[in-house]
């Protein structure tokens, strides 16, 4: 049994690339299930597993939105536009997100390579930063400590 085959048109979803969406059309006899509009108006067929008809994805990039939690997921905006230089070394010691179209930062290693590659070729330079580190620091805890005693 596919994730989405007892989709129906109206059901609120969620893809990965574009964002929130929404199902319009269901097809029960094609390798194309459902055809889902997101709000920047793109329409994309997707197959009952959730993989998107655009681009080489292998893996499900929609889900319903009342089964994915989004609330840890960073969608804050860049700080500061990396040089080309810098891009290149942080892609060599891993340390280096993209923003998807949907607004959420990926580790470049989880994102579909010649998407990377299209926005370098771009000069997209923009949705590229340096992955924040999970370690707080000590001003960041004190902060905190002196918030918990008030």
């Amino acid at each position: 049994m596919a994730y989405f085959d007892n989709a129906k048109v109206g059901d609120k979803v969620y893809g990965f690339v574009f964002g929130k969406g929404k199902i319009v059309d269901v097809f029960p006899d094609s390798f194309y299930s459902i055809m889902v509009e997101f709000k920047n108006g793109y329409e994309v067929p997707y197959t009952a597993d959730g993989i998107p008809g655009w681009g080489n994805f292998k893996k499900q990039t929609l889900f319903y939105r009342d089964d994915i939690d989004l609330s840890d997921k960073d969608f804050s905006p860049v700080t500061k536009v990396l040089s080309i230089k810098k891009i290149i070394k942080l892609r060599e010691a891993n340390k280096l997100e993209i923003r998807v179209p949907s607004g959420i930062w990926k580790s470049i290693k989880k994102v579909d390579p010649d998407y990377v590659e299209e926005m370098l070729e771009k000069e997209n330079y923009h949705l590229f930063r340096e992955k924040k580190s999970k370690k707080k620091s000590k001003k960041e805890k004190k902060s905190k400590l002196k918030k918990d005693k008030s």
